[in-house]
C-alpha cells in the first residue's frame, strides 16, 4: 500500500508515493500535544482506526492489565482530522 504525500522540501503540489510503513508515525503523546487533547482522549478517538500499527498484547485477560502501544500514521491522522473537523452545514 502506498500512500501520496507532498515531498519534504519540494515545490508545492509535487508529490511522492511512500510506501504506508515509510511514512511519519505519531506517538499517542504527540498528537495529544499536537491537537491540545488528553493521551486518553487520543487513543479513544484512534483506538479502533483503521491503519493504526498497534504493538503488544491486544487479548483481553481477566487479571492483567493490557498493555499496547499506538503509532499513528501520517496518513490516518490527516484524515481523522479531516473527519473531525467537517463543518455541519445548517
Amino acid at each position: 500500500m502506498q500512500e501520496r504525500h507532498q515531498a519534504q522540501g519540494s515545490p508545492s503540489g509535487v508529490s511522492t508515493f511512500l510506501p504506508s510503513f515509510a511514512e511519519r508515525h505519531y506517538t499517542v503523546a504527540e498528537v495529544a500535544a499536537l491537537w491540545n487533547l488528553s493521551p486518553d482522549s487520543v487513543r479513544r478517538i484512534f483506538e479502533r482506526e483503521a491503519g493504526i500499527l498497534v504493538l503488544g498484547e491486544t487479548g483481553l485477560t481477566r487479571h492483567k492489565r493490557r498493555y499496547r502501544t499506538l503509532r499513528i500514521p501520517q496518513a490516518v491522522l490527516e484524515r481523522v482530522h479531516r473527519r473531525l473537523c467537517t463543518v455541519v452545514g445548517g
